[in-house]
C-alpha cells in the first residue's frame, strides 16, 4: 500500500481537525486507566447496537499504532476538506461519516459481539470528500518497494478505497480474520464521496481551483 507523507495542497483551515486529533489523543490516554472496561462499555457492539456507542466508538483506539495511523491521515487530508466545508459544517460532516461507517459495519456484522472502535470510519469519509474536491492534488507517498514518490490523490485514494472494498467483500464472506472493519472504511468513504459530490455541484464556487495540478470540473 501507499502510505501518505504529505500533500502539496495549501492548508486552508485546521482548527477543527486539530481539536478532533487532540480529543482522540486525550480519550486514548484516559482509556488506559481501565482499557478493557472502556472498550467493552463504549465500543460499538453490533449485537447490542446503540446510537451512543456508535458515537463514542469513533473516539476510541486499540493502541498507539492505531491512534497514530488514523490521526496522521486526518492531519494530512482533514484541513483541506475543513477549509472547503467550513468549521461547523466540517465537524457535522465528520460525525455523519462516522455514523455512516458504523452503519455499514453493522449491516455486514449483525449479531457480532466484538467491539468496534476507531476514528477510521469518520476519517474515511474525509478521504472520500478529498478525492472529490482535490482529485489531482499531489500526494507524497511511501512504498517499501518504490520508496518516496508523488502521485495524484485520485491514484492514492482510489487504490485505498478499492482495497477496502475488496477486503470488506471477503470479510463479508468470512474469508478474512484480520479484525479490521473494512466495511466501515468503505461505507464511510462512499458517504464522504457522495456528500462532497453533491456539495461540489450545489456550491461550485466554494471549491478552490488553485490547487497545483488540480483538474477542476
Amino acid at each position: 500500500m501507499l502510505f501518505p507523507l504529505s500533500d502539496e495542497n495549501p492548508s486552508r483551515s485546521r482548527l477543527v481537525t486539530t481539536i478532533i486529533i487532540a480529543l482522540n489523543i486525550a480519550i486514548f490516554l484516559f482509556s488506559l486507566r481501565d482499557f478493557e472496561f472502556t472498550i467493552l462499555s463504549f465500543g460499538f457492539i453490533p449485537a447490542y447496537a446503540s446510537v451512543l456507542t456508535a458515537f463514542t466508538s469513533m473516539f476510541l483506539h486499540g493502541g498507539l499504532d492505531h491512534l497514530f495511523g488514523n490521526m496522521w491521515y486526518l492531519w494530512i487530508f482533514g484541513d483541506n476538506v475543513e477549509g472547503v466545508f467550513g468549521k461547523v459544517h466540517y465537524l457535522l460532516f465528520y460525525l455523519a461519516s462516522g455514523f455512516a461507517a458504523v452503519g455499514a459495519h453493522y449491516f455486514t456484522n449483525q449479531g457480532s459481539l466484538i467491539p468496534t472502535i476507531g476514528a477510521s470510519g469518520a476519517i474515511s469519509g474525509v478521504l472520500g470528500a478529498y478525492l472529490v474536491l482535490f482529485p489531482q492534488a499531489k500526494i507524497r507517498v511511501y512504498n517499501r518497494y518504490a520508496g518516496v514518490a508523488r502521485t495524484p490523490a485520485v491514484n492514492m485514494l482510489g487504490l485505498w478505497f478499492l482495497v477496502q472494498l475488496l477486503f470488506s467483500a471477503t470479510s463479508f464472506l468470512g474469508e478474512t480474520g484480520s479484525g479490521i472493519a473494512f466495511a466501515a472504511h468503505a461505507g464511510g468513504f462512499a458517504f464522504g464521496y457522495a456528500y462532497a459530490w453533491v456539495f461540489k455541484r450545489i456550491f461550485p464556487s466554494r471549491v478552490p481551483q488553485d490547487v497545483p495540478g488540480d483538474l477542476y470540473g
